[in-house]
């Protein structure tokens, strides 16, 4: 059974541009070939009329003459055809070019869009250091390599002293430049490999990956004390806060995140009530047990 539906259109397809080329190419020879072939017609055509040959002959001559001149006309004709084919090839490849690059630029956008995005989701807007989420699962994976292969890390809860004083006294704008300076402290303190995040307010946590012993813990825990402690200029004004800092590690004072984050938090306020330095949970001295 016929059906009366019309057929989809199908748009013309267009040769490729190397066809194009070699098809302009063999045209132009047959320019040139018809060219030169009229130009030997009209040479013979004009000898023969010079030397007075029968007019039968001249005319047969001329006869030749005209159909190599339409030959001529119509290769060029269809050269100009080609040279037209290939300008507008040529102009819609500058367009895709053209369109690509543009999309290549919108593409480039996108992505550091993107990851504007992502570092806004997993970063503190103020100091640039890993929010709460990304230190949850920096946490996460870390417990998970240290239960497999037998090792220990810390976490410390680190909060700043008399930070309320500061915005108090000198305004909020002081207070986040102490926040940043603090941020570039504790970046600097720490090894490579450990993940320092900022909490909420003034408080800040630490990641310590490979906690050997209390020593290597308590020589980290004390350097960043120190460091907090040192002055920060806001503009021209030498502001000095403290920091208690609480410790945890894994898996004395517990094997899960929450356990561990509870008992460094109970630490340091162990350390700020008693205006100590930093607290390892639970302990007063002595060495951290060797692993197995």
């Amino acid at each position: 059974m016929s059906s009366d539906r019309p057929k989809p259109f199908a748009a013309p397809t267009r040769a490729p541009l190397s066809e194009t080329l070699d098809r302009s190419e063999h045209v132009l020879d047959k320019v040139e070939q018809a060219a030169a072939e009229l130009s030997s017609v009209n040479a013979t055509l004009k000898d023969e009329l010079g030397e007075g040959v029968a007019l039968d002959k001249v005319e047969d001559a001329l006869t030749q003459s005209e159909a190599v001149e339409v030959k001529v006309q119509e290769a060029a004709a269809e050269l100009v055809a080609v040279n037209d084919a290939l300008a507008e090839e040529i102009d819609e490849r500058h367009h895709l070019e053209q369109q690509l690059s543009n999309s290549d630029a919108a593409l480039t956008r996108s992505r550091a869009a993107l990851r504007r995005v992502s570092d806004s989701a997993l970063h503190d807007g103020l100091t640039g250091l890993a929010n709460r989420t990304l230190f949850d699962d920096r946490l996460g994976v870390a417990l998970a390599q240290a239960e497999r292969h037998g090792r220990r890390l810390a976490v410390m809860f680190i909060d700043l002293d008399q930070f309320k004083l500061v915005n108090d006294t000198h305004g909020h704008a002081a207070g986040d430049r102490v926040l940043m300076t603090t941020a570039q402290r504790l970046k600097s303190a720490v090894r490579t490999g450990d993940t320092v995040s900022r909490r909420s307010g003034d408080e800040f946590l630490l990641l310590m990956l490979e906690a050997k012993d209390e020593a290597n813990v308590m020589a980290l825990a004390s350097r960043i004390a120190t460091e907090l402690g040192q002055p920060c200029d806001v503009e021209g004004k030498s502001i000095r806060v403290g920091a208690s800092v609480g410790i945890a590690v894994y898996p004395d004072d517990g094997r899960s995140a929450a356990e561990l984050l509870q008992h460094a938090d109970a630490a340091m306020y162990v350390a700020k009530q008693n205006a100590a330095g930093p607290v390892l949970h639970g302990r007063v001295g002595g060495r951290l047990p060797s692993p197995g």
